[in-house]
């Protein structure tokens, strides 16, 4: 239910122009004119803000009334009001605002952008891009007018006193393609000096050539990048080769994720061993680096190779669909990082090509760190999982364990459900369709080999573990099927 103040602000923002306002009531007023769809309201809000920050995602945090919100033209209003605030200085000498930081990051927390109005972390990129060039475009505009008014009899200019606005830092997280490139390129090149300026956390690029990449990363403030994803972008190790030397002037990069990157160690011949060195040598440069992801990268047996100029213990570790062989379940039982590891994604795992002891034994050295652990799709039936399941409960801190797409009988998943409700952190189990729920699917010419879900069964199945797990006391423990049914965390620090 929602307050008495919130219920007031409400009323307000339903009048414009905004009567004066006391400045404690900006954040809650700028909250209610976003959930209500209100971009004017926004723009009046921004354009007198009282404080020298404005956080985007804690003033619009509510996650639950954000789902599937219209909200792209609240965020655009948001950056036209900021451009707006920068222009006032210039036309208006003496007038100051208080405004210095906006920050836009974590905004895909804030916002879903799945319907055609919503705000999609690619479009906000765009969109702030776009503002940024417009700050500078008018920026210099008034420059060459003050410089044409000021000058002297004998033509030549003087030294003019166009006033110079101080400018908003925006933090964000900056997400590109093919379609944002340019703009993208354009704005953080002619921007860095200029009065709105980009301060990027997370970067990421998808389906763009190695060199942009780099063009992108010299731009970026070496002092505020945390994260790095690189995503369909197919460059290989060479390509690696050449980005992965620029990361190392961001100190602060604590998260590199390379997925789909048309890595494959399968075959090594000399030039890809030479490869694998100097991209174990770069990652060795990185010395905040805390996660990594190679999703999708077919290492066969190189994982040593890969990681072992390390400086410190990685604590968060995707290797899902990596061609896995027992010798890197073996590298990384014995590894420091091991004992650190909070999140293991070893999805597309085959157990049953001599990996299931290995993966015992990883478990056991990750045991009392383990946080998140993901084995979708490993090929695991009712005995695989008996033989991991003591290991298993000795994860005491284990907050998430995902087994979808395994082969599992509902007695199984029932053995397993009592057997971990002794996990007192343990939030969420993404469970595979039992397989007595499966029955043959029906064609035009008698029965397929192929089988589908049984709904009735499937929800049989469902009521029966909701109903264990209710007669248990233990309602805070959600099990799904669904394995979109929840979101990533981030298991640390950032």
């Amino acid at each position: 239910m929602d307050s008495l103040l919130f219920l007031c602000a409400r009323r307000v923002v339903t009048r414009r122009p905004l009567p004066a306002l006391p400045t404690d009531l900006y954040p809650v007023l700028f909250q209610v004119a976003f959930l209500d769809g209100r971009p004017s309201v926004l723009r009046d809000l921004v354009s007198a803000w009282p404080f020298p920050v404005l956080h985007f995602q804690r003033l619009v945090g509510r996650r639950d009334l954000l789902r599937d919100h219209p909200c792209k033209l609240c965020v655009q209003a948001v950056f036209q009001a900021v451009v707006a605030q920068l222009r006032r200085p210039l036309e208006e000498p003496g007038q100051r605002s208080s405004l210095r930081v906006l920050d836009m990051t974590r905004l895909s927390e804030s916002v879903s952008g799945h319907t055609p109005p919503g705000l999609t972390v690619w479009s906000s990129t765009k969109a702030l891009a776009k503002a940024c060039m417009e700050a500078s475009k008018q920026q210099e505009e008034f420059q060459r007018r003050g410089s044409k008014r000021h000058k002297g009899c004998s033509g030549a200019a003087t030294v003019t006193a166009v006033p110079q606005p101080s400018g908003v830092d925006v933090h964000a997280d900056l997400f590109v393609d093919r379609r944002s490139y340019g703009i993208l390129r354009d704005a953080l090149q002619t921007g860095a000096a200029g009065p709105l300026r980009l301060k990027c956390r997370e970067f990421k690029a998808v389906d763009i050539s190695a060199s942009e990449i780099v063009t992108l990363l010299e731009s970026l403030d070496p002092s505020c990048l945390r994260r790095v994803e690189l995503c369909f972008n197919y460059f290989g190790l060479t390509g690696l080769s050449v980005i992965l030397p620029h990361l190392s002037r961001f100190p602060e990069l604590r998260s590199l994720k390379l997925r789909y990157s048309n890595v494959d160690l399968r075959h090594l011949t000399p030039e890809s061993a030479n490869g694998i060195r100097c991209v174990a040598k770069q990652l060795g440069m990185l010395p905040s680096l805390r996660e990594l992801n190679l999703g999708s990268s077919q290492l066969s047996g190189n994982l040593r190779q890969i990681l072992c100029d390390l400086q410190a213990p990685l604590e968060s570790l995707e290797l899902g669909s990596c061609s896995l062989a027992p010798a890197d379940l073996a590298f990384l039982s014995q590894s420091f990082h091991a004992p650190a590891l909070k999140k293991l994604d070893l999805s597309g795992l085959n157990v049953s090509e001599g990996l299931l002891e290995p993966l015992r034994l990883l478990l056991e050295e990750t045991s009392a760190s383990l946080l998140h652990l993901d084995l979708l799709g490993c090929h695991m039936n009712d005995s695989h999982l008996d033989t991991l399941l003591p290991t298993l409960r000795r994860c005491s801190r284990l907050r998430f364990l995902g087994l979808y797409g395994n082969s599992l009988s509902m007695a199984a998943l029932k053995d397993l459900l009592q057997k971990t409700l002794e996990l007192p952190d343990l939030k969420m189990v993404v469970y595979p369709y039992p397989m007595d729920c499966y029955k043959p699917a029906p064609s035009e010419f008698g029965w397929d080999f192929e089988e589908v879900v049984d709904e009735e069964l499937l929800a049989a199945a469902t009521t029966e573990i909701f109903q264990l797990l209710e007669n248990s006391g233990r309602t805070d423990l959600v099990w799904t099927y669904n394995p979109f049914s929840h979101e990533a965390l981030d298991y640390f620090s950032l």
